[in-house]
Formats: structure tokens, sequence, C-alpha cells
């Protein structure tokens, strides 16, 4: 459970003015239709965190747990300082709409989410709980959280919320985790 909770807080934190989040408003003013959004949001997610958890869950068998414990704590302290960085929207991210609302949602999620801080932070998150469903039930969900009332309510949340302060939380967590790791949190887990 504990995988699942830390895993969607911290996705959801750190989603809020990602370049993703961006492009659910973008996609919602431009196509005015949420439930494909929205299905295309939850199927890129669940295909890039699968296979990002999968990333993460191997990275475990390649490691011994000192050296695994020490590339986590400093990937984590790395993700703090990483979401502290505004990102930059490409709007050719939403240029796809031959393929329909839900096919352009699809691939241009999966792709903004190729290298991101959520997908990167998924990698991590199922390398510390080896729980891969729970890290991407987890963050999945977590996504959603962030991204499904940017595409119900758009523009009308866009400027309401404190973007640099939930970047800040999300970064202190990210933190935590990392000096928790450094200090051997986790070893009765398998580290």
């Amino acid at each position: 459970m504990e995988a699942f909770l830390i895993s969607t807080g911290i996705v959801a934190l750190a989603e809020i003015g990602d370049k993703t989040q961006l492009l659910a408003f973008i996609l919602a003013a431009k196509f005015r239709k949420p439930l494909p959004i929205i299905l295309g949001i939850l199927v890129a997610t669940l295909a890039n965190h699968g296979f990002a958890g999968a990333v993460g869950a191997w990275i475990t068998t390649l490691m011994g747990p000192e050296i695994l414990r020490w590339v986590l704590g400093v990937s984590f302290i790395a993700m703090a300082a990483w979401t502290l960085v505004p990102d930059k929207f490409d709007e050719d991210d939403a240029k796809l709409a031959r393929l329909g609302v839900f096919g352009t949602t699809l691939v241009a999620f999966f792709l903004a989410e190729m290298g991101d801080k959520t997908q990167v932070a998924t990698v991590a998150l199922a390398a510390q709980y080896q729980n891969l469903f729970a890290v991407v039930a987890g963050t999945t969900f977590g996504m959603m959280l962030a991204n499904v009332p940017a595409v119900i309510m758009g523009d009308r949340i866009a400027h309401t919320m404190p973007v640099k302060l939930v970047h800040r939380i999300a970064a202190a967590i990210f933190a935590v985790l990392g000096i928790a790791t450094l200090l051997g949190a986790g070893q009765s887990i398998g580290f």
C-alpha cells in the first residue's frame, strides 16, 4: 500500500504544471471532448509507466543492494532538483489531429512522457519498492488525479493552481525519499 500511496502522491504533485498537464489543457481546449482525451491519457500512461516500471524492476536484478541504494538515493535527490525546473511545452506535441481525439491524445501523451520526470520517477519507484503493480497503479492514478481536472475544467483552474508551491512540495518529497534511501530506509524490503 505504501508503494501505491507514495507513487500516487509524488506523480500527482510532480505533474502539476508539467508539460503533459499543459498538453491536457491544450487538447481539452482544442477538441472539447473530455472522455476520449481522458481515455487517451489513461492508456498512454499505463503503457508508458508500465514500461518504466518494468525497467525499474529489471534494474534491481543488475545491481547489488548497496549500489542500488546509492543509485536510487542520488536519483531521488536529482528528481527533487529536476522537479523545480519549469517545463517547456512543445506545440508539436498537440499537432496529431489526423488520428482523432483519442488517437491524438494517446500518441501525444505517450511521446511527451518519454524521458519526463514522472516516467523517470516511475523507474526509480519501481526499483525502490520492488512492487511493479502498486507503483504503476499509483503513478497512473497520480497522472489521472492531475490531468483529469485539467481536461474537465481547463483554463478555469490553470491560473489558480500555485504551481511553484506544488513543485516545491514534490521536490521536498523526492529529497526526503533520496535522503532516507541513502540512510538505509527500505533495507528491510530487500536493500
